[in-house]
């Protein structure tokens, strides 16, 4: 089970910090994801990480701004976001995927967490 938290209301050019615990596996079996979908959207890809923490991936349109991190020993998964946009206002999806890191066929999903930017 993964359950994702941190979000809210956040003026532009704010920051929030997304965390993701997991439960009922083995934590670091699992290569770790965030995605995000604004509304009418489809589901995007934002940034992973691999299960020793020496591995980071992001969208190109990410770098920069968001940063994925983990803690093995607490079975979470950060989303730090920076300087925040209107744009980026959307539900924020933490996923799990057994084996190498990658960007799409995730295992397990989240219920996701709202993120609302505005000036």
């Amino acid at each position: 089970q993964l359950q994702a938290c941190g979000g809210g209301w956040v003026q532009t050019g704010g920051s929030l910090r997304l965390s993701c615990v997991v439960s009922g596996g083995t934590f670091s079996s699992f290569a770790m994801a965030w995605f995000r979908q604004a509304p009418g959207k489809e589901r995007d890809f934002l940034a992973a990480i691999n299960w020793s923490n020496s591995g980071t991936y992001y969208e190109d349109s990410m770098k920069g701004r968001f940063t994925i991190s983990r803690d093995n020993a607490k079975n979470t998964v950060y989303l730090q976001m920076n300087s925040l946009k209107p744009e980026d206002t959307a539900v924020y999806y933490c996923a799990a995927k057994l084996g190498a890191v990658a960007r799409d066929g995730m295992d397990y999903w989240g219920k996701g967490t709202q993120v609302t930017v505005s000036s």
